[in-house]
């Protein structure tokens, strides 16, 4: 395994931590974390829905927390009734409590969840303020013309 040296690139650059950050924890092994799982789609050209199958889980036992670029989704299955002891022949439905983690990019937020079929949707949006979106500007052909004014939103 190859560790890639980013302080070269730190002498140059402001404000790139964190995705230096995360290029350099892309190379270390994962702790296996395979539950439960889960598709990533682009639903349209700024948005995205991450599916989980959380089969076994209702609304209740399952929060969503999106803090600081990290979107963050716990289940806690709550306690069973002992009072009727079940003898198990065969058990292939995961009650184990997870705890998954989304790195999210700049200016992508969380706009809806919902749960239906064991399914857990959560829905993002990239929403890129106005004063960053490209605007076109427009060029004079003579020296001495004053250049048209250039519209833009600037908060």
């Amino acid at each position: 395994m190859r560790h890639v040296d980013f302080s070269p690139l730190y002498r140059s650059t402001v404000g790139f931590d964190r995705l230096f950050t995360m290029l350099d924890s892309l190379g270390q092994p994962e702790q296996a974390q395979s539950y439960p799982p889960y598709n990533i789609e682009r639903t349209g050209e700024n948005t995205y829905r991450i599916t989980m199958a959380v089969a076994g889980f209702d609304e209740t036992e399952l929060s969503i927390e999106a803090h600081a670029h990290v979107l963050m989704v716990k289940g806690e299955k709550a306690e069973e009734d002992k009072a009727e002891p079940t003898e198990f022949l065969y058990r292939g439905i995961a009650k184990r409590a997870f705890e998954r983690r989304f790195q999210l990019a700049d200016h992508v937020e969380v706009t809806a969840a919902s749960l239906k079929n064991g399914l857990l949707h959560i829905d993002l949006l990239r929403n890129i303020p106005e004063t960053m979106k490209p605007r076109r500007i427009s060029i004079t052909a003579e020296a001495n013309a004053q250049p048209k004014a250039i519209e833009a939103h600037i908060n």
